[in-house]
């Protein structure tokens, strides 16, 4: 397995960060739910603005090459071993960060707490606390702690590289064909498929599912956000009837002054029009005299 990134030592663990590019800029890449292997990943997007920016992308705490945690998967924590590893390799705010999925709700927190750090938001399809309020509203605690289980359940024997595995693979280690495709180099290929599958069960994403709700909670009682921000938002079906997905991002960023751009497109979105998105991403971030 190749290696890649520096690992800092945080609280009981360690977190991998990928860093690559140059400039005044740091844009933070920020890893949706149980994404394997972070670093590679979101490589079609910021290989595209490395020429531009530079680039760090953190692996959470069972992540990527990161070590496991006994830390609360709470989003105060996220955070704070987010900044932690950062600052400890001395990549130092401001940051614009940019979340996928889960780590919207982190983000936001991240940057309403600390604002002197986070000079813009790119959301990568990012979640949104009304989204996840709407989902709460719908699918009681309980059920959705039997949904995470079932989860776990699946992936525990999808790591066990049988017949399971084979059958749900373009659902599951390729569902965002990077493995069948040409942004990743045959070696990447490899290592991403190794880390993946070193990861698929990790306590650390299923607590941080069972956490969702409370965490978007936090994430919400700080304010809406403050900061410039600019949402790609995907097609992804929404968990529930009330409130589309596309619509909670609409609705979330006509409270923040924010830009939404609305694709159709999976939830993947940074592994099948990854141009598009660093079009949008770099034109936003000049237009705001952040480039």
């Amino acid at each position: 397995m190749q290696n890649y990134g520096t690992k800092a030592n945080v609280g009981d663990t360690e977190i991998n960060v990928y860093t690559e590019g140059c400039g005044d800029v740091t844009l933070v890449f920020m890893a949706g739910s149980g994404v394997g292997c972070p670093a590679l990943e979101y490589k079609p997007l910021y290989r595209r603005l490395s020429d531009r920016y530079k680039i760090a992308v953190i692996e959470k705490a069972g992540y990527g090459l990161s070590g496991a945690t006994t830390s609360e998967r709470t989003v105060e924590n996220l955070a704070e071993e987010s900044r932690a590893a950062l600052k400890a390799l001395d990549i130092n705010p401001p940051y614009v960060l940019v979340p996928h999925s889960y780590s919207g709700f982190e983000a936001i927190w991240w940057a309403n707490t600390y604002p002197d750090e986070v000079s813009a938001i790119l959301g990568l399809d990012m979640g949104f606390p009304n989204m996840m309020k709407a989902q709460a509203a719908q699918i009681p605690h309980e059920k959705k702690k039997a949904m995470v289980e079932k989860s776990k359940s699946l992936m525990e024997k999808i790591a066990k590289r049988g017949l399971l595995d084979k059958l749900l693979r373009n659902r599951t280690v390729n569902a965002s064909k990077l493995l069948s495709g040409n942004e990743l180099t045959d070696e990447e290929k490899k290592t991403y498929e190794e880390v993946y599958y070193r990861n698929i069960a990790s306590p650390a994403v299923y607590e941080e599912s069972i956490l969702a709700e409370a965490n978007a909670a936090k994430a919400e009682s700080t304010g809406y956000l403050k900061c410039p921000a600019c949402f790609a938002v995907s097609n992804m079906r929404s968990p529930v009837k009330a409130l589309t997905w596309q619509q909670a991002a609409k609705d979330y960023a006509s409270n923040c002054n924010a830009e939404v751009h609305l694709f159709d497109e999976g939830h993947m979105m940074y592994a099948f029009i990854p141009d598009k998105l660093a079009s949008l991403f770099s034109d936003f971030l000049e237009k705001n005299s952040i480039a």
